[in-house]
């Protein structure tokens, strides 16, 4: 996939609140030298900096970890072409920025914050906002069905998802079936979750959104089985 070469998607996690902070960012804004996003609880902001003289992007990224934040130099091209450009903090190896086309990194957001949150609870701290002193829910609905169909998605490319039509997930293959992976899959979103149903067989399976701990267990999924009457 290759993006419009004149804007991408900049975000990063704000560590005053813990919100995830997005934006578009276009070349021509940047022909201003500088774009700044900004959380909106004000606590912190990200610079950046188109460097003509040497046809680069310079990010400066706030950090959860860190008292001080981190600086990336990319070449602009590589800055407005790719599908996703992950700025690691180099000492929790945790992504503390992110570049792209705009669905994956929101769904690229969501998912750091679910690698935030087991760090957090193998450190003996029940959820993100212990840390920051926070009491609402940081992970909307919306972020979880973008965890959710961005796993989907992933899984259908690499032929993952297994029915009657495509039963090689499941061994052994019944009677008389034979393999197919030219499937087409249904997404529909319901009051239990996100339905995924094989337009050829019907086969279907809900993947549950109504916490955090049901979007992690698909995250980490290797595959999706569909079958009758789900």
């Amino acid at each position: 996939m290759v993006l419009d070469t004149k804007q991408t998607t900049v975000a990063y996690r704000c560590p005053a609140c813990g919100a995830g902070v997005i934006s578009p960012v276009g070349i021509f804004a940047l022909s201003g030298d500088m774009v700044k996003l900004k959380c909106s609880c004000k606590g912190s902001e990200m610079a950046v900096v188109h460097r003509k003289e040497n046809n680069t992007v310079r990010l400066t990224v706030p950090c959860i970890f860190c008292e001080k934040p981190h600086t990336f130099t990319v070449k602009t091209s590589l800055f407005f072409s790719k599908e996703l450009f992950l700025l690691p903090c180099p000492y929790s190896d945790i992504n503390v920025g992110f570049v792209g086309e705009e669905n994956i990194v929101k769904a690229e957001l969501a998912r750091t914050e679910l690698e935030l949150l087991d760090l957090l609870e193998e450190s003996g701290i029940e959820d993100f906002h212990s840390l920051h002193g926070e009491d609402e829910d940081m992970i909307t609905d919306s972020q979880l069905i973008d965890i959710v169909t961005f796993v989907i998605r992933d899984l259908d490319a690499e032929g993952k998802i297994f029915c009657s039509c495509h039963p090689s997930g499941r061994e052994p293959l019944p009677d008389g079936v034979e393999d197919r992976e030219d499937c087409t899959y249904d997404v529909e979103f319901t009051n239990d979750g996100i339905k995924v149903t094989c337009t050829e067989c019907g086969d279907s399976a809900t993947i549950p959104t109504d916490s955090l701990l049901s979007a992690h267990a698909f995250l980490n999924s290797e595959k999706l089985v569909l079958g009758k009457n789900n």
